[in-house]
């Protein structure tokens, strides 16, 4: 069974080489849209091609982030490349199985064994604390060990999916969830380390710098990251988050419904 990520990224290079070597170690192989990076986002990727990395495409940004076109891309991608599952994922995501011991890989086996043809992933949210702010180096999945569980919905990141015979949508819901005829999602969720950033200047470089197209803004897309502002990036301390211990121990309960920067801007506002 052959598995590819399709990754997009944009001056991600604190990431790429971490989420990418995760994946190969689980299976997964992966096909990389580049959208314009202007670091070193490319040049590291380009280090793995032939070697779990099977493409890189550049996608035009024109000045401003764009997601739908991104989303498009990859629906097509996904109707083109050949693979047995797909998984629509972003560079500061580390995705896993049900369990260690396994891959993901041997994990999506087990879901289309039992007859489903999607996943949807539990994501558990990383972020720098009061006590701890910086985590920009590339260790940070060692230092930066506080996280919150964060379902807004659900499914909320249904985006891991069997190839299907006919069109296949990422586009309509943001790339949460994933919509194709006959769909059955696997009944446990799988879990998902979402690294949001990694200290204060992180997160305005990443989302108060970056310009966002006016027709997704006007549908509803990127939320509290489109109206961030430098003054209204504030850190948790350690005591409002859980501690993480392993894979095995990500606890699920009590999840946020929005992120904590969102809760930070909307009691500024």
């Amino acid at each position: 069974m052959r598995v590819i990520a399709i990754l997009a990224t944009y001056n991600e290079e604190r990431f790429i080489a971490v989420c990418m070597e995760h994946l190969f170690q689980q299976g997964v192989e992966v096909y990389l849209i580049d959208n314009c990076s202007t670091d070193k986002t490319v040049m590291i990727a380009k280090r793995y091609l032939n070697r779990g990395l099977i493409g890189i495409e550049n996608l035009p940004r024109d000045g401003i982030y764009k997601w739908e076109p991104i989303l498009e891309r990859k629906e097509q991608l996904a109707a083109t490349l050949d693979a047995d599952w797909f998984i629509h994922a972003d560079a500061d995501e580390i995705r896993l199985p049900l369990r260690s011991g396994m891959t993901l890989k041997e994990a999506f086996g087990i879901v289309e064994k039992e007859g489903y043809n999607a996943v949807n992933f539990m994501e558990f949210t990383f972020v720098p604390t009061q006590e701890s702010p910086d985590h920009d180096h590339p260790f940070f999945q060692k230092t930066m060990r506080w996280y919150y569980p964060f379902q807004p919905s659900f499914p909320h990141r249904l985006n891991a999916w069997k190839r299907q015979p006919g069109p296949v949508e990422l586009a309509w819901s943001g790339g949460h969830v994933v919509r194709f005829a006959d769909l059955l999602m696997y009944p446990k969720s799988f879990p998902m380390r979402h690294y949001l950033f990694l200290s204060l200047d992180h997160a305005i470089r990443k989302f108060v710098k970056r310009g966002y197209d006016p027709s997704e803004l006007e549908k509803g897309w990127h939320g509290w990251r489109a109206r961030l502002k430098p003054e209204s990036v504030k850190l948790p301390i350690q005591s409002e988050l859980q501690t993480y211990l392993s894979d095995d121990e990500l606890d699920p309960s009590n999840p946020r419904t929005r992120h904590y920067l969102d809760e930070i801007l909307s009691s500024q506002q």
